[in-house]
């Protein structure tokens, strides 16, 4: 009897997770068993063809984080003495407001 007691609590335990939760679950598993299923089809590709996609990838995320300046904190270091050679948004701003400014 206290093992379907203890059975009836769990269940109205998980009944009272917020749906939210289970979509982010559901997301996770998603997204995990892609990224399992895109690295199989990686290997099986021309090595070219895989370093021509990550460099793409990769340099379109960098030119990202040095123009909006929103790379994770761990990264700052890296990005700062790179972004002077490059444009970025607050910089765009500034020009425009020198522009409109008689």
């Amino acid at each position: 009897m206290s093992l379907l007691l203890a059975a009836t609590t769990t269940l109205e335990k998980l009944q009272a997770v917020p749906f939210k939760v289970w979509v982010n679950v559901g997301m996770a598993i998603f997204i995990f068993v892609a990224v399992i299923i895109l690295i199989r089809k990686a290997a099986d590709m021309n090595k070219v063809v895989l370093s021509a996609i990550i460099f793409i990838i990769l340099t379109s995320v960098g030119f990202n984080w040095i123009y909006a300046r929103n790379e994770p904190k761990f990264m700052t270091p890296f990005i700062d003495p790179i972004a002077k050679f490059f444009p970025s948004a607050e910089k765009q701003v500034q020009k425009e407001k020198k522009a409109v400014v008689p």
